[in-house]
């Protein structure tokens, strides 16, 4: 099937890993159920895999010529209905059998899949499940040579330590939006560090996980005090960030 979609939209659906990724996981949950919802369902790729499995899909989509994309790709299916509506205005009329929302970024700092999601855990059955179920993070010392924060796309950086694992969610546990820790890396090699690599890892369910492909959470490089360190060092960083209220929230600072 063809869809039409923005450029942005496009760029999405050439994510062959990404798409496989949610593909696999709706097929596993497979069954005949009675409602789903698709929460930021862009140009409707994920209601489209949903279709065989649920006699009612809510799909709901703010951004005007998106919605209108997932309009056209999605009419032919009477067991879909798209909505023009922001998630968090919106009441839904049912309990949902599963949700699935792909509002997703690295750390969950950018998109409002917390907010979002908390707020529509309110319409979810006591038996439901989400797609995904969660994430873990994990964050490294770098030399970088860009002095903003950026996704690493043709970005350089060199490693100064191992990866930490600082935080990991299920998203049927309530999140609280405001995140903040203190995380103790170990040096493995002398030099200048100046800033964090983030990656997100995303549970898809009990059987996949998917590591960052190039439009689902690519790592996020965030500026650090410029720092001397020598092998084997151990140096604490904190980080403060609101989940769904943009880049901009992120503070670090060297302990």
């Amino acid at each position: 099937m063809k869809f039409k979609t923005t450029p942005y939209h496009f760029d999405l659906l050439r994510d062959s890993d990404r798409l496989s990724a949610f593909f696999e996981a709706i097929k596993q949950y497979g069954g005949s159920r009675n409602v789903a919802y698709d929460l930021g369902c862009g140009s409707g790729v994920l209601s489209y895999f949903l279709k065989d499995y649920f006699s009612e899909i809510i799909a709901v989509e703010a951004e005007k010529s998106t919605f209108n994309c997932a309009c056209e790709n999605l009419s032919d299916f009477k067991n879909i209905h798209v909505v023009n509506s922001n998630v968090l205005d919106y009441e839904f009329d049912s309990d949902a059998d599963l949700i699935v929302c792909e509002m997703l970024d690295t750390a969950l700092i950018d998109e409002e899949e917390i907010p979002v999601l908390n707020h529509a855990k309110k319409y979810l059955k006591e038996d439901g499940k989400i797609i995904p179920q969660g994430i873990i993070n994990s964050a490294e010392l770098v030399n970088m040579e860009r002095e903003y924060i950026h996704w690493d796309e043709n970005a350089k950086y060199e490693e100064h330590s191992l990866p930490v694992f600082y935080s990991a969610f299920n998203f049927l546990d309530d999140i609280d939006p405001n995140f903040e820790c203190d995380i103790e890396f170990n040096v493995k090699k002398d030099g200048i560090v100046n800033g964090l690599k983030l990656t997100t890892y995303t549970i898809l369910d009990d059987d996949i996980i998917c590591g960052p492909t190039p439009m689902l959470n690519p790592p996020l490089l965030i500026p650090l005090e410029e720092t001397s360190v020598k092998s084997n060092d151990f140096i604490s960083v904190k980080i403060k960030y609101i989940m769904g209220n943009g880049i901009e929230s992120i503070d670090t600072s060297i302990l």
